[in-house]
């Protein structure tokens, strides 16, 4: 029963993934409206670019990882550009572990919005590690997208996405480009590098496995015969479900009075 109290189940489809808590960990992009959030998120999730343009209220997602033998899991919360509720932003960044900060570098406004989330996560942060005396790495990365639009566009220049960062090891700038796939990948090798995560979690380091291998996922020995020097897997769950509003509260709280496990998230669905 100890056992399985430090364990966080996944159900996805007709598997379940058990994986530590320590090893459960979650990522937050922000940004203002229309700057490619969803588009980054798409790119490491699947490779794919989809043209077309849908507002983003809130997504969810999650991908689990058995990296030479043990398994990993990373949430992935994209969040709404509006912040219609700004309650809501705060949460997010009081449970995130890592950030994107992403604006378009043809929209000077995106840009001053990516310096006051900043600002924000420094604040809301600092509050949290004061209360539970936590680390002080915050790994973030800002990350200015459209680098694929013709200079004469641009409204942000590099040494001004570089000055956010001069400051700060955790914290890195790069220029991408989600439709063209520029940078990306070596953006989430940083970011995963400045976390202390497997770098095999990077999108092409990994063995993209689809659900019908659940089963075998999470054991030591799984192994594809096609790819014999490869020891990194990655799985998208179909099915996860956001934590509930209430699940993410009980979860700050528990880590402000130190009760149980300092890493341990309480899983519940959105009601």
């Amino acid at each position: 029963f100890q056992d399985q109290a430090m364990m966080k189940t996944m159900s996805g489809g007709n598997c379940n993934l058990n994986v530590p808590a320590k090893n459960s960990y979650r990522m937050v992009v922000l940004g203002a409206s229309r700057v490619g959030k969803s588009s980054i998120v798409s790119r490491f999730l699947n490779g794919r670019f989809e043209d077309q343009y849908t507002p983003t209220i809130e997504d969810f997602h999650r991908k689990v990882y058995n990296i030479r033998g043990d398994m990993y899991q990373l949430d992935i919360l994209d969040t709404s550009g509006n912040h219609p509720f700004p309650a809501m932003r705060r949460l997010s960044i009081l449970t995130g572990d890592v950030f994107i900060l992403v604006f378009s570098l043809d929209n000077r406004e995106s840009f001053d919005e990516v310096k006051r989330l900043q600002k924000q996560i420094l604040e809301v942060k600092s509050c949290l590690k004061n209360k539970t005396k936590e680390s002080a790495d915050l790994p973030m990365v800002i990350c200015g997208n459209k680098n694929d639009h013709s200079e004469i566009f641009r409204k942000v220049r590099t040494d001004e996405g570089e000055n956010l960062v001069s400051s700060d090891e955790n914290c890195a700038y790069f220029e991408v480009s989600a439709k063209k796939n520029t940078n990306v990948d070596e953006m989430f090798y940083v970011l995963f590098s400045m976390a202390k995560l497997p770098h095999e979690m990077s999108p092409s380091l990994h063995r993209k496995i689809s659900i019908q291998y659940g089963d075998t996922f999470q054991q030591k020995s799984f192994r594809m015969r096609r790819v014999k020097d490869m020891d990194a897997y990655g799985m998208i769950s179909p099915f996860a479900r956001r934590p509930s509003v209430n699940s993410d509260l009980k979860y700050i709280k528990s880590k402000v009075l130190r009760e149980g496990q300092s890493r341990e998230r309480e899983k519940c669905s959105v009601q």
